[in-house]
């Protein structure tokens, strides 16, 4: 939001916004909301040890390794580092597949698909 805000602020001032800084900015966005629906899941697909460990350091990696690399390689020049962006790129893509196979592998029930725990009220 603080990216957003800021792009506001120079076109706000008649200025312009950088395209990397769009770039970035879309894909933070993008990605954290991803991450939320993560928190949701790993837990629910009863996903634990080594590989949740695994799970959540490759997402917040690439999380914030891709709008990161865009932000230094383009916004500060520092284009030798651009090619890092297929590790980030990689990281989310392995926690992806990892959590694809939890969903698939999983029980019926795991995401909330089985019957309610519960007895409906007689109203």
């Amino acid at each position: 939001m603080a990216v957003g805000l800021h792009q506001f602020v120079l076109l706000a001032g008649g200025g312009v916004v950088p395209p990397w800084m769009i770039g970035g900015h879309a894909h933070l966005g993008v990605l954290s909301i991803l991450a939320i629906v993560m928190g949701f899941a790993v837990p629910a697909l009863g996903v634990t040890g080594t590989v949740r460990t695994a799970v959540t350091g490759l997402f917040v990696a690439g999380q914030w390794g891709i709008p990161g690399i865009v932000w230094l390689g383009e916004g500060f020049g520092l284009t030798f580092l651009m090619p890092t962006g297929f590790l980030w790129g990689g990281a989310l893509i392995v926690s992806m597949l990892i959590m694809l196979y939890y969903s698939a592998t999983g029980a019926g029930d795991a995401a909330g698909g089985g019957s309610a725990s519960f007895a409906p009220g007689d109203d």
